[in-house]
Parts: C-alpha cells; structure tokens; sequence
C-alpha cells in the first residue's frame, strides 16, 4: 500500500484542528503561493518526493517528540504528520533539558522501499531511523558515526550501490568548521566504514564562512552537494558539481537575497513533480519567528548549474521570490496547514505540541476530565524560572500576527502552585493563577534573560475568588504581545503591559502550556484546559480581544 493511503488507516485527519480560520495560509487560491510556505519554525528543512508524495523533515533540538515530518501533495499546502523522534536519546541525557542541544539539522531520503532520516546530535554523532510509512512508528535510531562536533548529515546511494554520507562540522564541538566530509557507509546504511575525506574546505573559497547544511545528489554522471555559507541571518545558498563522489568540487553561488527582504535564504532541498518541474525549499531565519520555510521554483542550465529564484539580470544567482505560481502537479489540493489548536478531545496530544525534554506519563492526562487536558504541577530545578523546566507544552508560532485563548481550571495543592499560558523564549512572560497566603492569585510575570538565571518578576496581578478563568495572548508583528483574561467568558481584560517576545536556543520562540509547583513539593496540583485555540487577529472576532 502506498504511504499516502496508509495515513487514513492511521485515523490521521485530512485537515489541520482549528477552531476558525487559519493564521496564516500560502496558497492564495488562485493558482498562485506566497512565501512562506510555512510560516513557522521547521528549520533546517529536507525534503523528497515519492510518487505524488512529498515528505518534510526539520531540526528540532531539545524539543520532544523531535524531527517533525510533513506531508504534501502540491509543496505549498503541508501537513503535520508524525515525528520520527519520539523521545530524545540518550535518555539518561535528555530526560533533562538540553537548549540547543539534540536533533540538529536532518535529511530524509527514499532507499531500498523505505524511508531514511540521519540526523546529527553535536554531542554524540550521526544517527540513522527508518520506516515503510512517515506515519507509523519509525525505528530506533542507530548511531552511525559516533564523534564531537558532526552535524547536517545526507546520505547518496550511487549507481553501483556504494553508500557515501556527507556531512559538516561544528566548531563548537570539533574546534573547526567551515569544511565538508565524505564518508563512505557500510551497504545497509547504518555503519561508517572510514573517517572519512574533507571534499570541500571553505576556508579555501574567497569569502566563505560557516559551510555547512550539505545534501548530496547525482543527476546522470555529477554528483552535487547543495550547500548554505554565510550564516544563518545573512548567507546564501552555494552549489558544488563535480564527476568524482571525493571531488574536486566547482562551486557556484546560485541564490542569495540581493535586492530583496528575505534574508539568508539558503539550506533546503531540491525536489521535483512528476511533470519534470524543479523547486528548492529552503528557510530564511526571522528570529523570533523562527526559520520558516520558503519554496523557489528552480531550474537547470544548459550547463548543469541549478537556477533558483528570480534571475532578471541572467547572472546564475537568483534572488527569492515572494510569491509565484503553484507547482503543477496535476491537479488542486486543498488548501491546509500544520495543526495549531487543539480540542484535547482525541484521547491524545495534538502534533504540534512538543515539550523540553524527554516526557514522563506523570505529567498529565487526557482522560481525567475526558474532553480537557489535565497537567499536573510538577516541581522546577530553579527557584528563580521556568528556564530549565522539562514539563512546558509548547508549539511553534505559526504566523505573524494571531492570537492564543485557553480555558483553565485551576486545583493547586499546596502554596506556590502555578499554572497558566506562556510565551517561552531567552525571555519570556506567562499570565496564569498562582496560589499563595491569600488564595489564588492572577498574574502576568515577565523573564528577562532567563537563560542567563534571571528572575521572574510580576508585571501585574490582583487576588481572585476561583481559578476558573480564560486567558489570551495576542502576538502581532515583531512579536509583541499583549496578556488578557477574562473571568466571565464574555470580557477581556488586559493584564500586564505589552511584551515583546523572543527566541530560544536555535529555535522561534513558542506558546503554550504549564502547570508547575515549587522546588520540593510533595503534593501535586493539576490545572484542567479545556481547550486551546489559535486564530488569525480580527476586530471583528472574539478572538481580538475586547
């Protein structure tokens, strides 16, 4: 059975949950996209096509379940359908939080009837999970090459079955970068045979810095790595061809940002439709958003170089497209995105929720009050913020401007208990009821630099008599956000002045859930949602706030 069919087996919806219109939405209706076409923090994107089907994958970090991937039939509308990751190994090492550690840039390929993702971890090595269906459970990864310091890994099976993986380095680990190595790989894809061969060293190319993000292809007698240089904010995308998998490499800058706003537009994929058409994903990195993820219509030169982009002026090096026509793939699809709300009535989490580190069953419960999610107050390592917290339920944010409301029920068990709606970041500010000597307390509390043991700090609050309430944040451009609450399902309030949000280690920033106790709490208290909703802001919608 083809994967396509098997995510209906799997009782998958064919649509995002949502209770209203989408935040944000690429595909114009028209026959034509905007970029991007993922307004949200897939970073580090790779992608391919089997059959009529293209598959996803991004980075995740420290973010549990990890290496998100995505379904579509058209490269503009995608679905969140599984992660490849379940939990974070090793286990002993990850049932902590580790910002910025974890499942760094992966690749994701279609070999010998099933599916591929080798994913680097800096600290530990290469690993490789496979699986027949990007929907069902995929294996246990397998460390391929273990080491310090080797990141962004792809791997190519050439015409006469020989496997070859390439991959960067990390200075912070290695104590070098800025090269690309070739290393050769058992037939089964799961074991290094060498250390393998430098084939591009960028301190050799005139103003190449930070090489890296490699995947390998071939197309009829050259191999090609595609590659990002520059950094992340203000790189560009680099092309390497040459007859002999170990090189030498000609190398050629094929997109960069030029005259236009979108900003290091590098490290993708190249993919094509079964009409012979070719399109580049890629991310542009837009700091507390995120890396979202772009898609360039692309095409070959009669000398063999990829064309990405814009070229008006016909220099080889495009320039990113903002919007463009969709790709022809036959026929329309119905327009869709990644799942943002979620109803807690499936009997399991949404998608799109990830938590810190590697989850335990105690910190909540679907069926407890059958129709809301139950989270129990867990105690935090720090006594100063939620840095270091394990049990936050968080997604990305997936738009410029939209807004969040949750319906609570609060039930601590001792004093210090809290629970409430985060925006999570280096600096972050959460409004939610804590129990203290007076009762149950609403606040807004803002962190400053929490990575760096700062402090909470009440922005403001007042004493209230139930811990039944609604809270919302509205985030609009720049990330600036606004705190309510309302106490009668009618009127909100704002609580607290405006807060600008910011991003984590390697990550957009992120919204979500928390119920937490104070260091050393023996007994738990819990906090009932009922609901979690993500809306584009309309003066016309209850959404906007009033």
């Amino acid at each position: 059975m083809h994967p396509r069919f098997l995510l209906f087996s799997l009782g998958l919806p064919l649509a995002s949950a949502s209770a209203g219109a989408a935040p944000w939405v690429s595909d114009q209706g028209d026959g034509t996209y905007r970029n991007p076409v993922l307004f949200a923090d897939y970073s580090d994107p790779d992608a391919v096509r089997v059959g009529e089907d293209y598959y996803l994958v991004a980075s995740s970090f420290n973010c549990v379940p990890g290496l998100p991937v995505l379904h579509s039939r058209d490269l503009v509308n995608w679905r969140l359908v599984n992660h490849a990751l379940p939990r974070q190994v090793p286990e002993d090492v990850y049932s902590k939080v580790q910002h910025g550690n974890g499942a760094w840039a992966p690749a994701i390929r279609f070999h010998g009837g099933k599916f591929w993702i080798y994913y680097p971890d800096p600290d530990f090595g290469i690993y490789a999970t496979t699986v027949a269906d990007p929907a069902a459970e995929w294996s246990q990864p397998v460390l391929v090459k273990a080491g310090k310091g080797l990141i962004d890994p792809c791997p190519l099976w050439d015409d006469d079955g020989q496997a070859y993986l390439v991959h960067a380095w990390a200075r912070s680990r290695a104590g070098f970068s800025n090269v690309l190595t070739v290393v050769r790989l058992s037939p089964d894809g799961l074991r290094a045979l060498d250390e393998g061969k430098v084939v591009i060293d960028g301190s050799k190319l005139a103003g190449y810095r930070t090489l890296e993000g490699p995947k390998f292809y071939k197309r009829g007698r050259d191999y090609y790595i595609f590659a990002p240089a520059g950094g992340v904010e203000a790189g560009w995308q680099s092309v390497f061809r040459s007859r002999n998998v170990y090189g030498p490499y000609e190398d050629r800058i094929v997109l960069r940002q030029g005259r236009t706003d979108i900003n290091g537009p590098h490290q993708g994929a190249w993919v094509d439709t079964p009409s012979g058409q070719n399109w580049f994903i890629h991310f542009q990195d837009q700091d507390v958003y995120g890396r979202v993820v772009h898609l360039q219509p692309m095409r070959w030169s009669d000398d063999g170089w990829p064309m990405m982009g814009s070229d008006p002026e016909g220099t080889g090096t495009g320039e990113p497209v903002r919007s463009w026509r969709k790709p022809d793939v036959g026929r329309p699809f119905p327009i869709e995105g990644p799942a943002t709300s979620d109803e807690f009535e499936s009997g399991r989490l949404g998608l799109q929720w990830q938590w810190q580190a590697d989850p335990r069953d105690s910190w909540l419960s679907l069926t407890a009050k059958p129709g809301s999610l139950r989270l129990f107050s867990q105690a935090v390592p720090s006594t100063t913020n939620l840095w270091l917290a394990p049990n936050l339920l968080l997604q990305k944010w997936p738009a410029p401007e939209f807004v969040v409301t949750t319906a609570m029920s609060f039930s601590p068990a001792t004093e210090g208990d809290t629970a409430g709606l985060v925006v999570f970041g280096f600096n972050y500010a959460w409004i939610g009821v804590r129990r203290n000597a007076q009762g149950l307390r609403l606040s807004m509390t803002i962190c400053r630099e929490a990575n760096r043991n700062g402090t909470e700090e009440e922005a403001a609050g007042l004493q209230i008599n139930a811990g039944t309430l609604r809270l919302r944040v509205a985030i609009s451009e720049g990330g600036r956000c606004r705190f309510s609450y309302s106490l009668d399902d009618q009127k909100f309030i704002q609580l607290g002045s405006e807060f600008t949000g910011s991003k984590g280690r390697w990550i957009g920033a992120k919204v979500g859930l928390f119920a937490v106790a104070a260091p050393g709490a023996t007994k738990s208290g819990f906090a009932d949602f009922d609901w979690f909703h993500v809306e584009p802001p309309s003066v016309n919608s209850p959404a906007a706030g009033r």
